[in-house]
């Protein structure tokens, strides 16, 4: 780390807080390959932490005139491009949790009729697994997931508290994956 760097840094935000639109952008470009470093620290993906740059970028600007002179600018930069990477982390991880990438799918759907044996098989024994519900978690199952009726419309068609239809359509679920061989219990 140049102090003598950091000094320029500081003239040119100093600058830039009183208008200068040249010390301003010489500040950003001076400044754009420590950011770049700061955010690559954070996040792998180099498109990802080119993005929290950005963010970061767009954060600077609308906080310059916050900015304290008579504190060192290096940490007042890497905070905040530490905190948008960090953002870009949070959004990115909630959207893996909700999304499935599209690679994990071939380029061709199946062929419908190739296996239609094993549907109708697998269509039987679910119809079997259904029939074999007590009659509660068979009217909560339909409701709720086949019909994909509200928990409020279920309630009023089936008599059933919400609550109990919660239970009722989690049992159902739970004993048809057992049976079914797709959970363990």
């Amino acid at each position: 780390m140049d102090g003598a760097q950091d000094r320029q840094w500081e003239e040119w935000m100093r600058a830039a807080q009183q208008g200068d639109a040249r010390a301003y952008d010489a500040l950003l470009r001076a400044a754009l390959p420590f950011l770049r470093g700061v955010a690559r620290r954070r996040i792998r993906d180099a498109a990802e932490a080119e993005d929290a740059v950005q963010d970061a970028l767009l954060t600077i600007h609308q906080l310059r005139h916050a900015y304290d002179p008579a504190r060192p600018i290096r940490p007042w930069l890497a905070a905040i491009t530490e905190r948008r990477a960090i953002d870009r982390l949070r959004r990115s991880g909630r959207r893996g949790m909700r999304e499935t990438p599209l690679d994990d799918f071939g380029e061709t759907l199946p062929d419908p009729l190739a296996n239609r044996g094993e549907a109708n098989l697998a269509a039987a024994e679910l119809r079997a697994a259904v029939a074999d519900l007590p009659q509660a978690q068979r009217t909560a199952l339909a409701l709720a997931k086949l019909e994909d009726l509200s928990l409020a419309e279920a309630s009023a068609r089936s008599g059933m508290s919400v609550g109990a239809l919660k239970v009722a359509t989690h049992r159902a679920v739970k004993t048809l994956r057992r049976k079914l061989g797709g959970e363990e219990g």
